[in-house]
């Protein structure tokens, strides 16, 4: 009961009930029709299932939510109260402002580095939207639009390496891989992801007339990165840390350390008048945190690195501006808990239905219906899998609806000859794409909130634009090196040849432009191009490619004055 409750106030009412469905199943499911009813299970059973059990509430997700999440989720806290979302804007806003539909790209290349860090989709929309989406309506887009671009945008952050959201590590640990492993499966796909976002942003300033902003308002990228270039550097040790085979939790504990250390850091050397003795200090803080976790991390642990910390709050008290930096630490710990109730909350609730299904059955009897309709065509296996993701996500958040889905479809992909990664991004892939989807679209309603429009039309404006990312999954499915799941590096440069071209033209028949406006005609014949080339059969490449190349010849014979008009300017 505390743990529904504690749901429904951190979370809403939608995933407490779906929880409460499957709990009454449980309990009462012996009286329904043959085909879904179980065999009936005594009270105290389902309690020990759901209690006692290592498949209940205190299940994969719970201890993965306590360990790696929470420390991530601190991580990214501390590092946007540092700082980090201004720097990213102010690259993003320096390379990209002043190109056609400029406020719109510095949405996407924005949130698809704070996604980065963050691996929050809904954090990332109230964080980085608070700037983007403001700039977008003052440069002459809707809010509709704004708040779609952002919220398509930050959602993509979760798919996106090194730190990926929390999914990340329940699924590491739910197939017992490397964390590493996921990482390298989901890099193709998550920029795949920011290439369709850029590519439909770029096209609708095409449509729309949309310029840049001015050269002159532009910050210059450089000049930020010179700035606070020391915030990359906790990100750039995880990375390296991470794929150098370190496990998570020593990777984000020495990165949140990291972090901990250069805001105190920066405060205390900045109270140094003499530039010589700033170098000093932090040459000394460098190669001392350099050498002890070398040589004397694993007889001491992380006590000297608090002792540290402990000791650069206690000068943050005797130095002039230290009160500030002491209120930056205390606004990072706050927000990082917030976030991570959250993500607790879920992945305890969520542990009913796991626990539920693992007792009864039912989730090998879907398994079965997903195995009979693949038996005659995968795509229509794929599609109800697909359709499961969305209808979920609609109610809970992706957390949950991974959780709930991998369990229930994934094994089934996995007999139909898909591999095991591939069949868990699948799923995971779709549960991002559904805080997008109305009729609940998490991510559209957040965006909503700042930009002052209807959450309904911004989460149909979302799925338009994310509308090509929805084949990069299935491309993946088909052929699994898209997911570097297989075949050579060859293999994997053609397919992600293969997904631009496709997410091209995908994403000019869903706008209708390209170098001018589309008409029907050539809006189907994108189409099909595109989808020929998603389908893997024999002779669907050499197809798509043909036809894809007749398209771009045929709009640009139709549209030659414009490109001649275009070359002369550039010229």
């Amino acid at each position: 009961m505390l743990v529904f409750e504690a749901a429904r106030r951190v979370l809403g009412l939608a995933l407490p009930i779906v929880c409460a469905t499957f709990l009454a199943y449980g309990l009462f499911g012996q009286y329904l029709p043959a085909a879904i009813a179980h065999r009936g299970y005594g009270f105290d059973q389902i309690v020990g299932q759901l209690y006692l059990g290592t498949e209940g509430i205190y299940g994969i997700p719970t201890l993965v939510s306590a360990t790696y999440i929470f420390l991530f989720i601190l991580f990214g806290s501390f590092l946007e109260h540092a700082g980090m979302i201004n720097l990213f804007n102010s690259i993003a806003l320096g390379f990209v402002g002043h190109a056609r539909g400029g406020p719109a790209k510095v949405a996407v290349i924005s949130s698809g580095m704070m996604g980065t860090i963050s691996g929050s989709g809904i954090a990332n929309v109230l964080t980085v939207g608070q700037f983007t989406i403001p700039l977008m309506k003052r440069f002459g887009y809707s809010s509709i639009f704004a708040g779609a671009v952002e919220a398509t945008s930050s959602m993509g952050g979760q798919i996106m390496p090194p730190v990926m959201g929390a999914v990340a590590f329940i699924m590491a640990e739910t197939l017992n891989v490397p964390y590493v492993t996921i990482v390298k499966a989901a890099v193709i796909p998550a920029i795949l992801y920011y290439v369709t976002a850029f590519w439909m942003v770029h096209l609708e300033a095409g449509r729309a007339g949309l310029h840049g902003l001015p050269k002159s308002e532009c910050p210059n990228p450089w000049q930020a990165i010179r700035q606070k270039w020391y915030l990359m550097l906790p990100l750039g040790v995880l990375v390296f840390m991470l794929f150098d085979g370190f496990t998570p939790m020593f990777s984000g504990l020495v990165g949140l350390s990291l972090t901990a250390i250069l805001i105190l850091g920066v405060a205390a050397s900045a109270a140094m008048g003499n530039r010589a003795f700033r170098y000093a200090f932090w040459i000394a803080i460098g190669v001392g945190l350099a050498a002890y976790l070398k040589l004397g991390f694993d007889a001491h642990g992380v006590g000297p690195i608090l002792v540290l910390i402990a000791a650069l709050v206690g000068v943050s008290f005797r130095i002039r501006g230290g009160h500030d930096t002491l209120a930056i630490m205390r606004s990072s710990l706050i927000d990082g808990a917030r976030q991570a109730l959250s993500v607790g909350i879920a992945c305890a609730v969520v542990g009913v239905i796991i626990g539920v299904l693992t007792l009864t059955g039912a989730a090998s009897n879907f398994a079965e219906f997903v195995l009979e309709i693949g038996s005659k065509s995968l795509l229509l296996s794929l599609l109800l899998t697909m359709a499961v993701c969305l209808v979920l996500g609609m109610g809970i958040p992706t957390i949950p609806n991974y959780i709930i889905t991998s369990a229930i479809a994934a094994p089934a992909l996995l007999k139909l000859g898909v591999p095991l990664i591939v069949s868990h991004m699948f799923v995971f892939y779709f549960g991002i794409m559904a805080d997008l989807t109305p009729p609940v679209a998490l991510a559209a309603f957040a965006a909503a909130s700042i930009a002052k429009a209807s959450p309904m039309r911004i989460g149909w404006k979302a799925t338009h634009i994310a509308i090509a990312g929805f084949v990069i999954p299935y491309m993946a499915v088909y052929d699994p090196a898209l997911m570097l799941q297989g075949g050579s590096v060859i293999d994997t440069a053609y397919m992600v040849v293969k997904a631009i071209v496709a997410i091209g033209l995908w994403g000019a028949a869903a706008v209708g432009y390209l170098w001018g406006p589309l008409n029907w005609a050539e809006r189907i014949f994108a189409t099909i191009a595109a989808f020929l080339l998603v389908v893997a059969f024999p002779w669907t490449d050499e197809a798509g490619f043909a036809l894809g190349a007749a398209f771009i010849a045929w709009h640009g014979y139709r549209n030659r004055g414009a490109l001649r008009g275009r070359k002369v300017k550039a010229s």
